[in-house]
C-alpha cells in the first residue's frame, strides 16, 4: 500500500507540472520583451495604436475591441484568444493568421513568447 501512494503521489506532481506548462512564463522578462511590441500596441491601457490594445487580450475573442479597424481575416477566424493560440500567432504570425494585418515577423523562442503571455495575462 506504500508503494501505491507513493507512485499516486509522483504522478500527481508529474501531472501538475504538465499542466502548468503556459504558467512557467516570466511576467517580467515578458514586460521587457513586449517593449518591441510598444510601439503598436498597449497592454496597460485600452487606447489603441497602429494595433489594438492587448489589455486583457487573454480569454477574449479576436477582433473584440471596440474603435479598432481588424482585417477581415481576422474578423472571421473565429479565435479565442488564449495560451495555446496566442504562442502560435507569436512564432509566426502570417502563417497562423494569412491576410492578417500583423508585420512584425515572430517571436523566435519560445521560453520568449510564454513570457510575452505571462505578462499579457497578469492583472
Amino acid at each position: 500500500m506504500k508503494f501505491f501512494k507513493y507512485y499516486l503521489t509522483i504522478f500527481v506532481v508529474i501531472l501538475s507540472f504538465a499542466n502548468m506548462s503556459f504558467a512557467q512564463g516570466n511576467p517580467i522578462k515578458g514586460e521587457k520583451i513586449f517593449n518591441k511590441c510598444k510601439a503598436c500596441h498597449s497592454a496597460v491601457d485600452t487606447k489603441n495604436k497602429i494595433g489594438p490594445s492587448l489589455l486583457g487580450v487573454v480569454g477574449r475573442p479576436a477582433g473584440e475591441v471596440t474603435g479598432y479597424k481588424y482585417s477581415k481575416a481576422l474578423l472571421s477566424s473565429g479565435i479565442i484568444w488564449n495560451e495555446e493560440s496566442l504562442d502560435a500567432y507569436l512564432e509566426k504570425p502570417k502563417k497562423f493568421l494569412p491576410g492578417g494585418k500583423m508585420a512584425f515577423v515572430g517571436l523566435r523562442k519560445e521560453e520568449d513568447r510564454k513570457d510575452v503571455i505571462a505578462y499579457l495575462k497578469k492583472d
